[in-house]
Formats: C-alpha cells, structure tokens, sequence
C-alpha cells in the first residue's frame, strides 16, 4: 500500500467512527443513567470494522498507528467517553501485542500462541480485552509493591486467587490479563491470560462513580482459575517489579487522555449551540453569542481544547516516526486532562443553572471530563518525576 492508499484508508477508518458519534450520544445518557454496559455500541463498532483497528496486518488487522487510533477515539469519546475508554484499553493492549509480532522478546512478550488465540477472536466478532492489574490493598501497581493476587503452580496449570478492582469494561471483555505473583520460593510477577468466562472468575458490580459510569469498571475475584501453564506473559522474577514498555505506555496515555479531552470537546459543542439558540428578551431577539464577552469566554475553553489538539496530534505524529521522547506521554496526559477539566468548570460557570440541570447534557460532560485525574500516574508523581530529572540535569 502507498502513501496515498494508506492516507484514504486512515480516512476512512476515522469516518465510521465519526458515522457513530451521533448514534452513541443519543445512547450515552441512558447508559449514564443505569450504568448498564455498551452492549450494542461494540456491536457497532464491530460492524464498523474498527475493533481490530491496531491488530498487526499479517494478523488480519489494519495496523494502525497512534495518529489514527488517537483520531478514532476521539471521535468515539465525543459521543460516549464510556465507550471510548473501554475501546482505548482494547486499542493499547493490540498495539503492545503487534509491537511483540513484529519484535519478539521471550522475556517479556507475548508469545506466539497467545498473539494468535487473541487476534483471531477479534476477527469473528466482539473480542474485547483489559488488564486486572489494580487491587484494593496494593492500588495501582504505578506506585510499586506487589500484588497480593497469588498463581499457585499445580500440575501444568497456574491456580489464580485474588481480587482486583477498576477493571474497566469488565462485563463486555472476552480477556483479561491479571498481574499476579508466583508462590515460588523465589516468587516471579507477570501476566496470566484469563478467559472473562473461566471458572472461578467472578464479577462484583461495585463500579458506583459520579462519572464515566458506563465503563462497569467493577471488581473481579479470582477463586483459583485455572491458566495453562504456557499462557502467562512476561513472567519475570519479582524483585525487578513491574517493567512497563514506554511504548505501550506511551499509547495508553495518548488514547486516554484523547478519551477526556473528547468529553469536554462534546461540552464545548453543547455549549456553543446553546449561546448560539439562547436569545434572551433583554437582547432584542440577539442571542447569547453576539456578546463580545460570551465570546471571549467561550474562547478561554477554545485556547485549552486548541492546546490539547496540538499536544495529542504532535505526540501521536512524533511517536509514529519514533521520535516522541519517553518523557513526554506523562506530560500529555497531565496537560490534556488538566485542560478538559478546567474547560468544563468555565462551561459550568458560563452556563449557569442551565448548566447543572440534568435535562441538559453539559453536567454530564462535566462530570466525565473530572474523572481523567483519577488515572495512573498522578498529576503529582508526573510532576515529582520531571522535578528530579531537571535537578538531575542541572547538577
């Protein structure tokens, strides 16, 4: 394929999604409303040919890169952030799955049988996965320690017990990755391949959030799952902790951030429609949008959203050239969140009591542009990072 071709297809692509943004807003209250999950839109997506958007073509996807995922989230997160968030972590874990067919590392990858078994699911029909990483007790594993969930070597199966929580679009995954530590006399940490349907692998609906409600981002117990021993990922001794890839890591928090500056970017959209059709008696038929002042008000919330576009589009084009520095995609993530939630508190205080009623969607955007600061890592590890490593320099 030529550049040409490669560009008209990467179009292409980014239309369906746009095709969807219309049908999964006018879905996203209800499921805001119940936190019951996006059956039906993954359908669509499916239908749409975008759910193996990041599988490696020799493995029947498209192999696109960040440039394009970021654009197709983008999409999808201003129709629903919800979908758009569970459809990030499945985008990510293909990327880091394409990046190991194409450069294998039996220390850490993905191996052969694994890539293929989870490729071709998503082929035939909605094969969604996310990783169990996160746990009550230990948090986020971004902060270090060890999981307490323990795979116990019985034969030539792991048996897997614990409890993990915040594992996103839970209800919806045919896969699950679940970080877990051997019962070793030296223990190994690392991946355990799990079926969403195995035995002994049991949902707790505890997902309860003020925002971003439809991800059912609840908790899973693990009462001893039996795993083929050959279907772990990067087990590796346990004292060398969690080894991320900045890649992968680099196009998670591209797609995330993406996800939250979409929810505000909806907000936007509802809010300069709303100056635009509001004509206040006072005005003399005028609307709200011919005030110099709303004008310049709406335009602080263009100035962040404009700085966001720039940042997530010039981290994605660097990255797909291999030029991104590692540093940067934490400071993408810092930024493009801090901006989305900042954008939406001038919406609130534009709009008024409009704002915060519930008939209205604005309050709703709100609410789901707020919760991109509950995302590993924290903005203040983020800056703690970039602080030691500019006293570093400087020394």
């Amino acid at each position: 394929m030529d550049r040409a071709q490669a560009l008209s297809a990467a179009a292409d692509l980014i239309a369906r999604a746009h095709a969807l943004r219309t049908p999964f807003a006018e879905r996203a209250a209800e499921h805001d409303a119940t936190g019951e999950p996006t059956t039906w839109q993954f359908q669509a997506l499916f239908e749409a040919d975008l759910l193996r958007l990041t599988i490696a073509p020799e493995n029947g996807g498209h192999g696109a890169g960040l440039v394009v995922a970021r654009q197709v989230v983008s999409e999808i997160a201003q129709g629903d952030p919800s979908v758009a968030l569970i459809l990030t972590m499945h985008y990510s874990y293909h990327a880091g799955i394409a990046r190991a067919h194409r450069e294998p590392d039996p220390a850490r990858d993905w191996p052969p049988h694994l890539i293929e078994r989870v490729t071709q699911a998503c082929l035939t029909g909605v094969s969604l996965i996310n990783s169990a990483q996160v746990e009550p007790n230990l948090g986020s594993p971004s902060h270090g320690g060890l999981p307490d969930t323990v795979a116990r070597r019985v034969g030539d199966r792991w048996l897997l017990s614990g409890h993990k929580a915040y594992v996103t679009g839970v209800p919806l995954l045919s896969w699950m990755t679940v970080l877990a530590r051997t019962d070793e006399p030296i223990p190994r940490i690392g991946l355990f391949l799990v079926p969403n349907d195995a035995p002994g692998v049991e949902v707790v609906k505890t997902w309860d959030p003020i925002g971003m409600r439809a991800t059912a981002s609840h908790d899973v117990i693990l009462r001893a799952v039996a795993v083929p021993i050959e279907d772990t990922i990067g087990l590796r001794p346990a004292s060398l902790g969690l080894l991320r890839d900045h890649r992968d890591f680099a196009w998670y928090l591209s797609l995330m951030s993406s996800v939250y500056d979409g929810a505000a970017r909806a907000g936007r959209d509802w809010l300069a429609d709303f100056f635009n059709t509001r004509k206040p008696n006072v005005l003399n038929g005028a609307p709200l949008a011919s005030l110099p002042t709303i004008q310049e008000a709406l335009g602080r919330i263009e100035v962040l959203l404009g700085a966001n576009a720039w940042l997530l589009d010039s981290h994605a084009a660097a990255f797909d050239a291999g030029t991104a520095p590692a540093t940067l995609g934490p400071v993408v993530k810092h930024t493009v969140i801090d901006n989305a939630a900042q954008s939406m508190n001038l919406a609130l205080e534009l709009a008024g009591n409009h704002g915060l009623t519930r008939r209205n969607p604005l309050e709703r955007h709100h609410r789901n542009a707020l919760c991109g600061h509950t995302h590993a890592p924290p903005n203040a590890l983020i800056r703690g990072t970039a602080g030691r490593a500019a006293l570093a320099a400087a020394a």
